[in-house]
């Protein structure tokens, strides 16, 4: 993996779009209350010891960061030995590392911890959406 013409432009549009239908996905009129509902948190609001908006924030930015910076590398080097390598190519890698690695590497830890299905589907689907995304948004960047 290179960073050598990695389209940095493309790599943060990416981002900002991930966090944003990450925003939405999790909106109090979307999946939050049905994601809170699987967690058993049938209050329907986070205790004060859950509930610490640096924490959440800075590492969901943190982590979507790095998702498609990792998705951008991944994609620049394929790029580079493919030159037809396109749009659909890159929503092909964002989708199978969102489905294939980021979804089913968690599945088991949270089968065997006792964590609800629904909430593992929930959290994982928005997860392989945007590194979808991100994949065809970087190819084109790039």
């Amino acid at each position: 993996m290179t960073f050598s013409g990695l389209n940095f432009s493309g790599v943060l549009l990416a981002f900002a779009i991930s966090f944003i239908s990450g925003g939405i996905w999790f909106g109090p009129k979307t999946f939050y209350p049905v994601w809170l509902k699987a967690k058993g948190i049938e209050s329907g609001v986070l205790t004060a010891k859950q509930n610490k908006p640096f924490i959440l924030f800075g590492g969901t930015i943190v982590g979507v960061l790095f998702q498609t910076l990792t998705v951008g590398l991944i994609v620049n080097s394929l790029q580079k030995g493919h030159s037809n390598f396109g749009i659909i190519d890159g929503a092909g890698v964002g989708f199978a590392l969102g489905v294939g690695i980021g979804m089913f590497a968690s599945l088991s830890h949270r089968l065997f911890s006792g964590e609800n299905f629904k909430a593992w589907l929930i959290e994982t689907v928005n997860d392989a959406i945007n590194l979808t995304i991100a994949g065809a948004i970087i190819a084109f960047f790039n």
